[in-house]
């Protein structure tokens, strides 16, 4: 996922592919969606929301110029995929959910 959909499309940061290749994406999916996990396409996760597009994630990510001193609001947890993500780059993150089954 990351070489062929994240990275030959313009993503360069290493840290940020490195965590994404070390990040199982399967695991903040439904059950009946982990076959498709790595595929660079948004997928349900319940309650009318979705896990971003994996290339999504990335872009966002890289937009944000990390360094691990960073402190990082996140609005709308979702699966937690994206939290995860920004955790393993930044210093703290905050995330905040609405929908109270996914929080």
């Amino acid at each position: 996922m990351v070489n062929n959909q994240i990275k030959a499309r313009g993503i360069e940061d290493q840290d940020l592919l490195g965590v994404m290749k070390n990040t199982p994406r399967h695991q903040f999916v439904p059950e009946e969606y982990k076959a498709l996990a790595y595929r660079d396409r948004p997928l349900p996760i319940g309650h009318d929301q979705t896990i971003s597009q994996p290339y999504i994630v990335a872009l966002m990510t890289e937009l944000l110029a990390l360094n691990g001193q960073q402190k990082v609001l996140e609005i709308g947890t979702g699966s937690g995929y994206q939290a995860s993500i920004l955790a393993q780059l930044a210093d703290q993150v905050y995330t905040i959910e609405i929908v109270e089954a996914l929080a």
